[in-house]
């Protein structure tokens, strides 16, 4: 939801007409700083963030005794995949 506000808030903003239900530059500046928050308490329980649109996370882990990233991209059902670290999203394979 905050990612959403942020991305209406500026739109809005940078266009000819910067009214939003939600409102404007201070509640802008608002979302931004929830949303940082947020990425932070993220990255604080390990979780490494590579994009957040669409949302993307990988998890360190051991596979088969090979240190592996957990990979998890916004609308995958379950935590089914992962990667090498030296090959990233490119070599995301089934669990």
């Amino acid at each position: 939801m905050v990612r959403a506000d942020l991305a209406e808030l500026t739109a809005a903003l940078a266009s000819d007409n910067p009214f939003t239900p939600l409102g404007g530059l201070p509640e802008r500046k608002a979302a931004e700083a929830r949303l940082g928050e947020l990425l932070a308490d993220v990255r604080a329980a390990g979780v490494q963030l590579k994009g957040v649109a669409p949302l993307l996370v990988d998890f360190p882990a051991e596979f088969d005794g090979v240190p592996v990233l957990l990979c998890w991209l916004e609308g995958d059902a379950e935590l089914a995949w992962y990667h090498r670290a030296d090959l990233g999203f490119a070599g995301r394979r089934p669990l």
